[in-house]
């Protein structure tokens, strides 16, 4: 079963929105909803309930994407032209895509000369575009020509990025976004070598193409991400920069991701208890909770025998909605205090999306209690150490490591990561055991982000580096008493 081409290929505003190297350095990712525009065949209508995920409903909206595709689409004015895959670089102000013109303006109006910031004289804005990489990089083609040999260094990237940017507007069929939606088969094995590995065992079709695979990267990184490391095959072992504190602590989940095929076979003599799902908690989500549910699902596709609960929690769930969620947040009310949305976007998979600050939600005891067997927490991005956000993660950061669970944390760059890592041992010295040493992650993003601000050095990829930590858990041990120990 394959998602419908309209919602398999939307995809342009998580892939092309400019990363956030710091909680507030950019505005937050676009809906990967917004794809392909008016070049490209309208949305799939939904229906507008909560909870979706019977069959009924399913039949229906594959009957809906079957009928729009089939309809004769409107004439809405001006198409937006097709580009060729030997036509995809362009100077972003000569560009035929709107888009992609815009994109130059942004840059030009908010970042500065690298020369200037470099010799402290006064700061210019950009202006002159390089005709290698088509991007405003200097304020005029003298300080290009100076400064050559470092731009040179990222010239070839910046190139990559504009040629990318491009191919998500170019019109094409993207059949790499026709993501599995099969479960993992007991006797399939998957292989966590490598992005190609990982692909060819989860029986995606082929990508033999590095621009399609950096494409298709951007957004299952995210799931991926979370699977590699809580799998039973993980690459992530004793000699590869797991702890033994890790070893402990993912061994605990492990146990539940993997139950033992034994009884369960529907009669009452041989009837099972079915355990507590798998609870996945999000926080400080953004951009990544306005993903299409068919990313997210390949998270529970992975682990066929275990209910998932994903949570979605931070005050930007809602900034960046996704266009399938017409209808709007519920409000809040005595029974929805916090306003939480469900949806159930596939079988043994439930989604919670709530708009309020974790530290909020600890006190009100809204998941409590928690169990180091059943919950993980993942911080994609989190920006500790930046002054925008430092305070709301000084209050979040204790109540973390209370919960004694897993805490995955990922970094845009080494920079990013390394930063963060300092930053939380200054803050809970003594408090929170390592569980994966800080490195790089085997599926980090293969497709580079762009910082409007600073494009010759922003360039970062999404979940480049990736480590784990939990509150430090004391051990008591029985001391029977001696002849030796005095009674008081």
């Amino acid at each position: 079963m394959k998602p419908p081409r309209s919602l398999a290929a939307s995809l342009r505003g998580c892939a092309g929105a400019p990363p956030r190297l710091r909680r507030s350095a950019s505005p937050p990712l676009r809906s990967v909803f917004s794809f392909l525009g008016r070049n490209g065949p309208d949305k799939v209508p939904e229906p507008g309930f909560p909870i979706y995920s019977d069959s009924e409903r399913r039949k229906e909206r594959i009957r809906l994407a079957k009928e729009s595709r089939s309809a004769p689409q409107p004439d809405t004015g001006p198409r937006l032209p097709s580009l060729t895959q030997d036509n995809l670089f362009h100077p972003l102000s000569q560009s035929p895509l709107p888009d992609m013109r815009l994109l130059g303006k942004r840059i030009q109006e908010r970042a500065v000369c690298p020369v200037d910031v470099r010799h402290e004289v006064g700061e210019h804005q950009v202006k002159f575009e390089c005709p290698d990489c088509g991007i405003p990089i200097y304020c005029c083609e003298d300080h290009w020509m100076d400064d050559y040999q470092n731009h040179l260094l990222v010239c070839e990237t910046l190139r990559e990025v504009n040629e990318d940017e491009h191919d998500l507007r170019s019109g094409r069929e993207f059949p790499e976004f026709e993501y599995q939606l099969l479960e993992q088969e007991d006797g399939s094995l998957i292989n966590f070598t490598n992005w190609d590995t990982l692909l060819y065992t989860r029986e995606f079709d082929a990508i033999n193409d590095m621009r399609a695979l950096r494409q298709v990267t951007k957004l299952l990184t995210y799931p991926m991400t979370i699977g590699s490391i809580i799998h039973e095959l993980s690459p992530y072992n004793l000699k590869n920069r797991l702890t033994y504190e890790g070893l402990k602590s993912l061994t605990a989940t492990r146990y539940s991701l993997h139950p033992a095929l034994s009884g369960g076979d529907g009669t009452l003599k041989n009837q099972k208890q079915v355990p507590p799902p798998m609870r996945v908690f999000i926080v400080g989500a953004r951009g990544e909770a306005s993903l299409p549910r068919e990313v997210w699902a390949q998270l529970p596709f992975m682990f066929p025998r275990v209910n998932f609960h994903l949570a979605f929690i931070g005050p930007e769930v809602y900034l960046r909605r996704p266009l399938h969620l017409e209808w709007p947040p519920p409000p809040r009310s005595p029974g929805n205090p916090f306003g939480m949305l469900f949806e159930r976007p596939a079988p043994r998979f439930k989604i919670s999306s709530a708009n309020e600050y974790f530290h909020t939600l600890h006190k009100a005891w809204t998941f409590a209690p928690y169990d180091p067997y059943f919950d993980v927490f993942v911080l994609f991005h989190p920006g500790f150490s930046h002054p925008g956000s430092m305070a709301e993660w000084e209050e979040t950061l204790p109540m973390l490591l209370e919960t004694k669970c897993p805490i995955i944390v990922t970094g845009y760059t080494k920079e990013d990561m390394d930063n963060d890592v300092e930053w939380v041992h200054q803050t809970a010295k003594g408090e929170f055991d390592i569980l994966l040493e800080p490195g790089e992650n085997d599926f980090k993003s293969l497709r580079w982000n762009l910082l409007e601000t600073d494009p010759s050095g922003g360039l970062s990829q999404s979940n480049w580096g990736v480590w784990a930590f939990r509150g430090k858990r004391y051990e008591t041990m029985h001391r029977v008493n001696t002849p030796d120990v005095i009674q008081l």
